[in-house]
């Protein structure tokens, strides 16, 4: 993957290239008979942060496994849908995708609410669904194999988070969710945590996102003396939500996943309102030569967590195609963990990957989001967590554990 531009209207147009054909040194190859495989991003919406830069990730693995001969000799096509961060819209574009387009795989769905209505469509096409999409309930669904998720669920990640804010001090957390399959579950894993770690949820208030104002919530947070507010929404709200508790004077520690509150935050909000936010996300893999190679090829964007793991989800189908011998969504199904958890020989990219399958030899991918090894429910084992804190206009890195 090399010279890769990244922007919304680089990666919609890039897109498009892809769909029609590709062009590698100069050559276009033939679309006969292609692999079809799909993608459904958030290009716009709340999640229009990271779905172009995620798209472009899929991308680039897809042009490398082109440029290598493909699957087993046939080129790959992608085709893409812009989820626009909301289920009707996710669902139309899978079904666009499923029953016009016959994808064998479908990857890159954001938010929670929109894999929830998804999903029954991919398993009910046998289409394995690849997510970075956090809620438990997803995987909890009788999806019967189909789904496999690179984001940590909402309860490692809620737990991982109350551990670390017990660690640094943290007693009493009142909890702002917005409205989302996982607001309930993180409350009770949050309340949990805290009360074994002898601390407390002092509030707990689930919010519609469209909101405009939080002026009655913020004062009842204010009201509950707590040291440190857990901001569990989306950039939209969560940026109201700063400015509100920097004009009531809330002194406490202001903590939240770091998708809520993006460096364009700071396009939003003054210094003096995001000075001290802390913010944490599940960490690609930073010293892995596959998370090197794609934060070259992003050149100045930054990689985040998702394209890494969209990276791993093109990886995974096309290896787990290319190790079964055939592209039927059953086939990739089957074949995930015999290419990612196994004692094979360990490959971090999808050339190497191909070249040692065509050699009958077997393999295990780990990606630039680190290895890719799921439960029985599709669930990945683990990761580490980064922890970053706002000072004059930008994050600095507090901690990797």
């Amino acid at each position: 993957m090399t010279g890769i531009t990244i922007g919304r209207r680089g990666a919609l147009l890039g897109a498009a290239g892809v769909v029609s054909s590709f062009a590698i040194g100069g050559k276009a190859f033939s679309q006969s008979n292609p692999v079809v495989f799909g993608a459904l991003p958030p290009l716009t919406g709340a999640g229009g942060p990271y779905g172009p830069a995620m798209l472009r990730a899929i991308q680039g693995v897809v042009e490398e496994a082109n440029a290598a001969g493909g699957i087993k000799g046939r080129q790959i096509r992608l085709v893409f849908e812009d989820d626009q961060t909301n289920p009707d819209a996710g669902v139309r574009g899978a079904r666009k995708l499923i029953d016009v387009d016959r994808v064998s795989a479908l990857m890159g769905t954001w938010a929670s609410s929109v894999t929830t209505a998804v999903a029954p469509l991919c398993w009910e096409n046998r289409v394995p669904l690849f997510t970075v999409s956090g809620a438990d309930s997803i995987t909890l669904l009788p999806h019967q194999g189909h789904i496999f998720r690179t984001q940590p669920n909402s309860r490692l990640q809620i737990e991982t988070a109350s551990n670390w804010l017990l660690g640094k001090g943290a007693k009493r957390v009142f909890h702002m969710a917005a409205q989302s399959p996982f607001a309930q579950s993180s409350q009770e894993v949050m309340t949990e945590r805290f009360r074994a770690g002898g601390g407390a949820v002092s509030g707990f208030i689930v919010y519609e996102r469209e909101k405009t104002a939080f002026r009655s919530e913020v004062d009842q947070i204010m009201r509950s003396r707590s040291d440190t507010v857990m901001l569990n929404g989306y950039l939209p709200d969560v940026t109201i939500l700063l400015r509100e508790l920097f004009r009531a004077g809330f002194d406490g520690r202001r903590f939240t996943f770091a998708y809520a509150a993006p460096p364009s935050v700071f396009q939003s909000l003054p210094n003096e309102v995001t000075n001290g936010l802390t913010t944490f996300q599940p960490s690609p893999d930073l010293d892995s030569p596959a998370f090197n190679r794609l934060k070259a090829a992003f050149g100045s964007t930054e990689v985040d967590p998702y394209s890494a793991q969209v990276h791993d989800h093109a990886s995974m189908a096309i290896l787990a195609a290319a190790q079964a011998g055939e592209v039927t969504g059953t086939a990739i199904r089957d074949n995930v963990r015999k290419i990612c958890q196994g004692d094979g020989e360990k490959v971090d990219n999808v050339t190497d990957g191909l070249r040692l399958i065509a050699a009958g030899r077997p393999v295990n991918f780990e990606g630039a989001s680190g290895p890719c090894e799921f439960d029985e429910r599709g669930d990945i084992r683990g990761t580490k967590f980064r922890y970053d804190i706002a000072e004059g206009g930008r994050f600095r890195m507090l901690e990797l554990a």
